[in-house]
């Protein structure tokens, strides 16, 4: 218990470091459902991501969209993330085939983990999900690897700090000697 509390208060204070190494990435899911997901930064440590995917379980396709939160984890591109947000499906209906339920429409919630290397972001999660109406069960559960390509990368500093430092260092070249005057 010790330890799980200690690991607790050394992510909280990692917390602070910024999260993600990227604005845009893109990619596929593959678990219990299958898809595209695409997630975009819109805030310092928040998440847009959408997913379409379509279940190897049911006869249903379901667009998702979530709100994640990031957590870094030592590093902005080793993060844990948690959020939610809204699903609507589409049954796959056949001739032959008689479904006893309708487009099923809910809520989804989302925690995982993702790191992020070079342009390559891999995460894995788990994804319930709530229908408020329709669909085969009330309850859904999913689990998925996501392997995205980083389209935009981030900054290192949103205001672009790092960008101005490095421009005067170009200008004005590194003063190795600092102790002198010019």
């Amino acid at each position: 218990m010790k330890q799980f509390l200690l690991s607790l208060l050394f992510i909280s204070g990692a917390a602070s470091i910024g999260a993600q190494s990227y604005n845009t990435a893109a990619g596929l899911r593959l678990g219990t459902d299958w898809g595209l997901t695409i997630q975009q930064r819109v805030a310092k440590k928040t998440t847009i991501e959408a997913l379409l995917q379509s279940s190897l379980q049911r006869e249903e396709v379901l667009a998702t969209l979530m709100g994640e939160q990031h957590f870094p984890i030592l590093t902005r591109r080793l993060n844990i993330y948690y959020g939610g947000g809204l699903h609507k499906g589409w049954i796959n209906e056949s001739d032959d085939q008689n479904v006893a339920y309708k487009d099923p429409f809910g809520l989804t919630f989302i925690g995982g983990l993702e790191f992020s290397l070079g342009r390559i972001n891999v995460s894995y999660d788990f994804k319930p999900a709530i229908n408020l109406s329709g669909g085969e069960q009330k309850f859904y559960t999913q689990t998925g690897v996501s392997v995205r390509y980083i389209l935009i990368k981030r900054d290192t500093n949103i205001f672009g700090a790092d960008k101005k430092r490095k421009n005067r260092r170009q200008r004005e070249g590194i003063r190795w000697k600092f102790w002198e005057r010019d």
